[in-house]
C-alpha cells in the first residue's frame, strides 16, 4: 500500500508516541461508550465472581484503539498482558507454549487474529473452551494424544476484517464489540490530552481543526498533531492556532474533510470517468484494465478495509448491490454539480 500521510494503519512513528499516550483503565479510555459500558460491566461481574472475563472480540478500522482497550481490560482485571499477532504465530507449537505459560487470569491479545493459520487456529478451540490443549506425543505406532490443563485466561482478539474469522473462532468469543469512528469533539478532547503530555501548546480551535481532518481515528490526530507542531515551531511561534493548523495540514494536502490525494483522485475518477454510475470493487481495484488502476494501484482488500470505511461513514460513496456510487456529498465536497 501506498505510504500516506492520513494512513491508519501502526507506522514506526506512532509506536512511541502511542505508548506514551495510551489510557491505562475505562475512566480515561475517550469515546467508545457502548463498548466501555458493556466491556464495565462484564469485568465488574467478573471480578465479583472471582472469574476471568469471557473471550473479547474487538473489530472495526485500524488505529481506533483496540489494542488500547486489551491493555485496558488487563489492568481493570489486574491482571498481565501478553500480546502477539496472527502472523506471528506460524506453528500450533508455538501456540500451545504461549498458552501454556499464562498465568490465571491473564490477557492473551492477538492482533490481527483473522491471519490465523488453520492448524493454529484449532489448538485454540479447545484452549477457549475448555482451557486445554491436546498435544501428541510420540511418533508412528506409539504416537498418543495427552490433554494439557490450562490456567484460566482471556483471549482478546483484534481484528479490522471480521468477516475473515471463521464461524467456529467466531462464535467461542462471549463479547463481541465494533469500535466505530470517533466524533470530533472526541478527538478534540484526545488532541488536548495528548498535547498535554507532550508539551505541545495548542488552543482550542487549533486542536478542533485537527481533530476533524482526522479521519475520526485517534492514530491519525496524534500523527497530524505532531506534524502541525513542527510547522508551528519552524514557521510560527510555536502556539498551534486554528490558522496554524489549518495552513499545515493544507500544506500536507489533507483537506477540510480529512481526504488526501488517494481519495480525492478515487473520487473523481469515479465521477469523471464513470460518471458517478456503479462501479464494481474489482473496476476499482484495476480488474478490467480501467484508469481506477493506474489512478489508486491498489487490490480490492485495500480499497475495502482502507479506503473505503472512511468514505462510506462521511456518505460519500454508497454500496449498492450493482457496485459502489458517488454521493451528491462528493459532487458538493468538490463544488460540481449534482447530475440529475
Amino acid at each position: 500500500m501506498l505510504d500516506r500521510m492520513i494512513s491508519t494503519e501502526l507506522v514506526e512513528e506512532d509506536i512511541t508516541i502511542e505508548n506514551n499516550l495510551r489510557p491505562q483503565n475505562l475512566d480515561d479510555y475517550i469515546g467508545q461508550e457502548k463498548v466501555k459500558q458493556n466491556l464495565r460491566i462484564f469485568i465488574e461481574a467478573a471480578k465479583s465472581r472471582g472469574e476471568s472475563l469471557d473471550h473479547v472480540l474487538l473489530y472495526g478500522p485500524p488505529g481506533l484503539g483496540k489494542t488500547t482497550l486489551a491493555g485496558i481490560v488487563a489492568n481493570e482485571m489486574e491482571v498481565h498482558l501478553k500480546v502477539t499477532s496472527g502472523p506471528a504465530i506460524e506453528k500450533p507449537g508455538e501456540i500451545a507454549a504461549l498458552l501454556n505459560n499464562l498465568q490465571e487470569g491473564d490477557v492473551l491479545f492477538i492482533d490481527e487474529i483473522h491471519r490465523l493459520n488453520r492448524q493454529v487456529e484449532e489448538v485454540l478451540y479447545p484452549a477457549m473452551e475448555d482451557f486445554a490443549i491436546d498435544i501428541l506425543v510420540g511418533k508412528g505406532q506409539a504416537a498418543r494424544s495427552i490433554r494439557l490443563e490450562l490456567p484460566k485466561f482471556t483471549l482478546v482478539g483484534a481484528t479490522t476484517r471480521a468477516g475473515m474469522l471463521t464461524a467456529p473462532l467466531r462464535d467461542r468469543f462471549g463479547v463481541v464489540n465494533r469500535l466505530n469512528f470517533y466524533e470530533t469533539e472526541e478527538l478534540m478532547t484526545i488532541v488536548i490530552n495528548s498535547a498535554a503530555v507532550l508539551g505541545i501548546p495548542i488552543e482550542e480551535e487549533g486542536a478542533r481543526e485537527i481533530a476533524r481532518r482526522s479521519r475520526g481515528t485517534p492514530r491519525l490526530a496524534n500523527r497530524l498533531l505532531k506534524r502541525v507542531r513542527d510547522f508551528a515551531e519552524v514557521k510560527y511561534d510555536g502556539v498551534i492556532t486554528k490558522e496554524v493548523a489549518m495552513s499545515a495540514l493544507n500544506h500536507l494536502e489533507v483537506d477540510t474533510l480529512g481526504l488526501d490525494q488517494i481519495d480525492r483522485t478515487l473520487l473523481k475518477t469515479m465521477i469523471e470517468v464513470f460518471h458517478g454510475s456503479p462501479v464494481g470493487l474489482d473496476t476499482l481495484a484495476g480488474g478490467g484494465g480501467t484508469l481506477l488502476a493506474a489512478a489508486v494501484g491498489e487490490d480490492s482488500g485495500t480499497i475495502e478495509d482502507v479506503y473505503e470505511p472512511y468514505l462510506i461513514q462521511n456518505g460519500l460513496i454508497q454500496r449498492t448491490p450493482r457496485g459502489r456510487i458517488v454521493t451528491g456529498a462528493a459532487y458538493q465536497h468538490f463544488g460540481l454539480p449534482i447530475p440529475e
